[in-house]
């Protein structure tokens, strides 16, 4: 990929202060994916700010060659990684090459992504393990109802949810495909994968034995895996009312599932509840709180 293919009007981007710049190029031929947009290659212009978080994108040309330039913050990059959305976007920024790159930040930031540590790695581990609570609830749900072919595709995904726990707690970051990522460590899940997929049992049989084994996890790993909420809830004396969890910047990537977490942690005994009286009203509008 020649640097120069890029000589960048675009590297002073006005207020979005252009970091450098990743191109991908996507081998092959025919349809190139729904990043892509069928365009053969993706220039990723990382800014050290970007406006609001708007989708920007433009379509150009270099001599007979069209490609596409997204640019996106390297706070929505890291955002991405801890909540694992935008999946095709980070693939092609570990995976493309670096066009320039002002004072090496790109080069930097890609590492730090790559190490996949600390709070990023908690973070992560969140999201991922309330999706996979999310989607084993729904097969529960669906095999009471004997609906066996919605039941297979929901722990199907809560599955692939758990793989990518294990990933996280192996330090790697979860990419597209999650099983050729965990096939090499022969784990727990992926064995569970072979067994709902490839079995000579009924469907009901392989579905029953994935449930039980989704219920031995959620035991065994709940507490590990929702620590940042946890230590949240015990950051102050008072208890916490649901809506002040949702708004929390913290937990704005689990806001969707986290009504449903804290129910479960509450089920699980790890989560204290109260009722919290308030206005005047003796028993209207009482508010649970929640704490540890």
């Amino acid at each position: 990929m020649e640097p120069t293919f890029f000589s960048f009007k675009d590297k002073g981007k006005g207020s979005q202060q252009a970091l450098g710049a990743i191109g991908y190029r996507q081998g092959g031929s025919g349809f190139n994916g729904s990043l892509l947009h069928d365009f053969e290659l993706l220039v990723l212009v990382v800014c050290a700010h970007n406006d609001d978080n708007d989708i920007h994108i433009e379509h150009c040309m270099n001599g007979e060659v069209p490609y596409q330039i997204r640019y996106i913050g390297k706070d929505e990059l890291k955002n991405w990684v801890a909540s694992g959305e935008n999946r095709e976007i980070i693939h092609c920024f570990f995976h493309g090459e670096v066009i320039w790159d002002i004072g090496g930040e790109v080069k930097a930031l890609r590492q730090e992504l790559a190490d996949f540590g600390g709070s990023m790695s908690e973070s992560r581990k969140l999201k991922e393990f309330a999706k996979f609570l999310q989607t084993y609830v729904e097969a529960k749900q669906y095999t009471r109802n004997l609906d066996y072919m919605d039941a297979y595709f929901s722990v199907l995904q809560a599955l692939k949810y758990y793989a990518r726990i294990e990933l996280i707690d192996q330090g790697i970051a979860p990419d597209k495909s999650v099983w050729e990522q965990i096939r090499s460590f022969n784990t727990v899940v992926y064995k569970l994968f072979n067994e709902l997929t490839d079995s000579q049992e009924t469907l009901e049989q392989r579905i029953e034995l994935v449930l039980l084994a989704c219920e031995f996890f959620v035991m065994s790993r709940m507490e590990d895996c929702c620590s940042v909420l946890l230590r949240i809830l015990g950051s102050r004396k008072e208890p916490w009312s649901i809506q002040e969890l949702i708004v929390l910047p913290e937990l704005a990537h689990v806001k969707e599932e986290l009504p449903m977490v804290i129910r479960k942690l509450v089920y699980r005994s790890l989560v204290k509840q109260t009722a919290h009286a308030s206005g005047d009203h003796a028993r209207d509008g009482r508010e649970i709180r929640y704490w540890v």
